[in-house]
């Protein structure tokens, strides 16, 4: 794992900031997605960024 990758491991500590559920790591688009929010956090040099208003909502 390079230092900007996510660890998958911080999954177990993150939660949507919305709804307060659990995230699921989407390694593709490098997003953490919030089904019961309809939103996905995106994760910029291996950081999440977990702010409302950075996301993108989810059809």
């Amino acid at each position: 794992m390079s230092e900007t990758s996510f660890d998958p491991k911080m999954l177990e500590a993150l939660v949507c900031p919305m709804t307060q559920e659990r995230l699921a790591y989407d390694a593709d688009k490098q997003e953490l997605v919030s089904k019961a929010g309809k939103l996905a956090f995106p994760i910029r040099n291996g950081i999440p960024v977990m702010l409302v208003d950075e996301a993108r909502a989810l059809d």
